[in-house]
């Protein structure tokens, strides 16, 4: 083989290499993201038409975003803190999920829960999904002042304190566009009504829009 061959045979092969390796980069930044929602009725849709929730809205946006997903809501009416802890490791094993949404703490409040324990369970939570290497977006609740200014303002706090504790994203207060406005809740006052629900979801879009990208 002449030496003028040979140097474009070495050519071709290093293209095809290059191109390879473009190809490979490509691809890993198209791999799927497999998202939880793990909530309680906000999250579930209580009291809504079905797919109609802020988590169906969310499907459907990344859908026309072209993202590569695939989701499970494993949301629960009534679902408390200590309930999302003793399923999470069964959901991160049976959906080994990329990332994690957690909606939960509310009905640890209306029932009057020790703040510690509340604590201690989305810590765990938390600490169990990023252990299986999945990121986790805690969406934040507040309580009416009623419940005692003490008990208020611990309630808030406890989900910044958990956020930078296991350096998670956080969003504040998931009901921020909503919570002055009775118009945009149920006849019962708790759960966020139709008109809420896309609402709901940029409040938490941006932030989750980070983790995936």
């Amino acid at each position: 083989m002449k030496k003028s061959q040979l140097i474009i045979l070495q050519k071709i092969v290093f293209l095809s290499l290059l191109l390879l390796c473009v190809f490979k980069v490509h691809a890993n930044s198209k791999q799927e993201q497999r998202i939880l929602v793990l909530g309680d009725s906000i999250s579930a849709g209580y009291g809504l038409p079905a797919n109609t929730g802020w988590v169906n809205l969310l499907d459907q946006y990344l859908t026309k975003e072209k993202y590569t997903f695939s989701m499970l809501n494993a949301s629960i009416s009534g679902e408390t803190s200590a309930g999302g802890k003793s399923r999470i490791k069964k959901l991160i094993l049976d959906f080994k999920p990329t990332v994690v949404v957690v909606e939960l703490g509310a009905n640890d409040a209306l029932r009057g829960f020790p703040l510690k324990a509340s604590k201690e369970n989305l810590l765990d939570i938390i600490n169990i999904c990023k252990a299986n290497k999945a990121q986790v977006l805690l969406l934040g609740m507040k309580i009416p002042s009623n419940y005692g200014a003490e008990y208020t303002n611990q309630f808030s706090k406890m989900f910044v304190d958990v956020s930078k504790s296991t350096q998670s994203t956080l969003v504040p207060f998931f009901l921020e566009g909503i919570a002055t406005n009775r118009q945009l809740f149920q006849d019962d006052g708790i759960h966020p009504n139709l008109e809420a629900q896309p609402i709901l979801l940029q409040t938490m879009l941006p932030s989750l829009v980070k983790i995936l990208k």
